[in-house]
Order: C-alpha cells, then sequence, then structure tokens
C-alpha cells in the first residue's frame, strides 16, 4: 500500500484553486454569500418592527391621549399621523397605515373615573411579519402610558421591589447581531458542500476525472487534495466577510476568539466537504446534485439550532441532528462569538465535529474509490 504524498496533495489542491479562479458563477456566488447576503440577513429581518406607519384618531385630545401620541416614535413606528375618524377606514383600505389607533371622547375622563374605556386598533393583517409584533407593541406602549399618567395624576406610592430587565451578549436586542453571523455561519456549511461537489461533478464531465485516474496518485490523496483547496477558499471568504462586512460595515461586536472560532470551522469543513464528495458520487450531473443539495441542506440549516433553538424541538429530532456536523457548529459558533466562550466550554463540538468528519470522510473515501472503480 503506497503511502501519501503530500506533494501530490499539495499540487492537486493547488490544481483545484485554478479550476475555481476559471469558473467565474462559482466566484460570483461566494462574492455574492458572503457580502450582500450576509448584509441582507442582518439587516432585513423579517420579525423586525421598524418604521411601522400608524395613524391614530384622537377624538379625546386630552394630556393622557396626546402622551399616547407622542410615545410612538422611530425606529419602531414613524411619527404618528392624526386622522379623522372618517379617513380611517379608506386610509386602511389603501394600505396607508399598518396600524390606526382609536382614542374615544372622554378617555382620559374615565382613566381617572376607574372605568374601563374601549379603545379601538385596527391592524392591517396582510403584513403580516409586522402585524403580529407590532400589535403586542401598540398595546405595551398605550398601557405603560395609561400606568404612567395615572401614576403621576393620583400620586401613588412607588412599589417597593422593581423589577429591571438586564440583557446580556446583545444589550439593545438587535437582530442584525444574530443575523449576519447565523448566515456566515451557515454559508460556510452550504458552500463547503456545493464548491466539493461542484468540482468533482465538474471533473466528470470534462472528462479529467480519466486523466487522473492514469496518474501516480491514489483516491486519498484526490479526496485530501479536494478538501484542503475548498476549505481553504470557504475559510478566507469567510474571515473577509466577518472582518470587512460583520464587524467593519455592519458594526457588529465579536465577543470571543476568531482564531478559536475559525478552527472549529477547519473541523466543520472537514465534515461538510466530506459530505460534499459523498453527494457528487451519487449524484450523474450538476442538477441532480442540486436537487440532492436541497433535500441535505435544508434541514442541516433548519434544524441545527441556528434559527429555532433545539429545546423546542421533538426529541427524536434532536438526537439525530446530533450527527450532523452543523448542529455542533452551531453551538461552538453562538458560544464563541457571542458570549466569548473558550475551548473548556466549546470541547465537546470539537470533539463531535472531530469525530463526525472522520466518519464521513471514511464513508466518502469508500464511496469514491467503488466510483472510480467503475470508471477505470
Amino acid at each position: 500500500m503506497r503511502t501519501l504524498s503530500l506533494t501530490n496533495i499539495r499540487r492537486l489542491g493547488v490544481k483545484e484553486l485554478w479550476s475555481l479562479w476559471r469558473d467565474p458563477m462559482m466566484l460570483v456566488l461566494i462574492l455574492y454569500v458572503f457580502t450582500v447576503a450576509v448584509h441582507t440577513a442582518a439587516t432585513a429581518m423579517p420579525e423586525t418592527l421598524h418604521n411601522s406607519p400608524i395613524a391614530i384618531v384622537d377624538a379625546d385630545d386630552t394630556p393622557l391621549s396626546r402622551h399616547i401620541v407622542a410615545a410612538f416614535q422611530p425606529p419602531q413606528f414613524v411619527w404618528p399621523a392624526i386622522i379623522s375618524m372618517n379617513d380611517m377606514d379608506p386610509a386602511m383600505d389603501q394600505g396607508l397605515y399598518t396600524f390606526a389607533l382609536q382614542i374615544p371622547h372622554g378617555f382620559q375622563r374615565d382613566v381617572l373615573a376607574g372605568r374601563n374605556p374601549a379603545v379601538q386598533l385596527n391592524v392591517d393583517a396582510t403584513r403580516m411579519s409586522q402585524a403580529f409584533s407590532g400589535s403586542n407593541a401598540v398595546q405595551q406602549i398605550v398601557m405603560g402610558e395609561i400606568d404612567a399618567f395615572i401614576e403621576r395624576q393620583r400620586g401613588e406610592r412607588v412599589q417597593p421591589i422593581e423589577l429591571v430587565l438586564r440583557y446580556r451578549f446583545n444589550q439593545t436586542l438587535d437582530k442584525g447581531w444574530f443575523g449576519s453571523l447565523m448566515q456566515v455561519i451557515n454559508y460556510i456549511t452550504m458552500l463547503s458542500i456545493i464548491l466539493t461537489g461542484a468540482a468533482l461533478i465538474r471533473e466528470r464531465e470534462h472528462g479529467t476525472i480519466e486523466h487522473l485516474l492514469v496518474m501516480p496518485v491514489t483516491p486519498t490523496e484526490i479526496m485530501l487534495s479536494k478538501i484542503w483547496s475548498m476549505g481553504l477558499v470557504v475559510l478566507v471568504a469567510s474571515a473577509l466577510s466577518i472582518h470587512l462586512v460583520v464587524r467593519g460595515l455592519l458594526g457588529v461586536p465579536v465577543e470571543g476568539s476568531l482564531p478559536l472560532f475559525f478552527a472549529g470551522a477547519a473541523l466543520c469543513l472537514f465534515a461538510t466537504t466530506s459530505m460534499g464528495i459523498f453527494m457528487a458520487t451519487i449524484a450523474r450531473n450538476m442538477p441532480q446534485f442540486g436537487m440532492l443539495l436541497v433535500l441535505i441542506l435544508l434541514p442541516l440549516q433548519m434544524l441545527s439550532g441556528g434559527f429555532t433553538p433545539r429545546e423546542n424541538m421533538p426529541d427524536l429530532v434532536r438526537h439525530i441532528m446530533l450527527l450532523a456536523p452543523t448542529t455542533h457548529f452551531v453551538e461552538l459558533g453562538q458560544a464563541i462569538l457571542y458570549r466569548g466562550a473558550g475551548i473548556d466550554v466549546v470541547w465537546r463540538p470539537f470533539a463531535w465535529l472531530l469525530a463526525i468528519g472522520t466518519t464521513l470522510f471514511m464513508l466518502s473515501l469508500a464511496r469514491f474509490r467503488k466510483t472510480i472503480s467503475r470508471m477505470a
């Protein structure tokens, strides 16, 4: 059995880099996902309440109603438009406002008298992303202003105990912090699978894989060359994205050690690039590889804990996803980038990634050897 040649692995890897350099579509894909897509994910989170248009019918025109009107401010809401009751329904029908709040006549009088006056809130539910979170925000703002007004008018004594909320790791609850870093983590997984799988299928379609079979190289050397070259491309692109886009353009702070994070990313890339080669040996062409990629990539990203906490998932799903490299990569990525964790905290995900990567590499190598033996 011939020993591995580091020179062959290096030269074959350089060949893969030159092949990628001559593929403009792949270069555009890499550039897009680590710049525009990351920035878009951070600035256009769909559940964020931002500059929602609101109109108010103030039929009371009292200090309390004016306090309520003044409480709706950017960036959650635009400055409220004061309209009449007759204009409310036509404006909502035209889609001019997402929310229309009606404050009835005698509202302040009824509040101070201890009665329960009704305040009407009309919501344009076709704007689903803002309707749900915005309704709760409007209710909290109105109730907060009423409580503060009653306390000032009646001079009620402040309670001896006050609950103070303190947010850790993301004090301003900026969803852009979460969106940008999670997209970088997801794109590392996605591109590593795409690049290695496409590299193997491209060689098969161009007939260059037959040239490799007559050279003094082994299947292991061919696989390792694709793994290190495509993994290096993804690592460099993700590092530039974090430094230039996430930290530079978006101003998102990174709490932990970036070298430790990229060490974990390298282990994840070892597993996902092996997975990409395994998928490429199953697919006969790029369209089949694309369909297979959808079936594999969506569960890897949706069930890894990046979008939904794993604690909210069924036990069966949580146990199965322990076999996926993305689960442990998301865990260590969030711990390091968000909470500044060290190796003493994230050593378990590192161990899982090493074990999963080794297993996937051995399975992919066996499948790759079987594939090229049929071609020979």
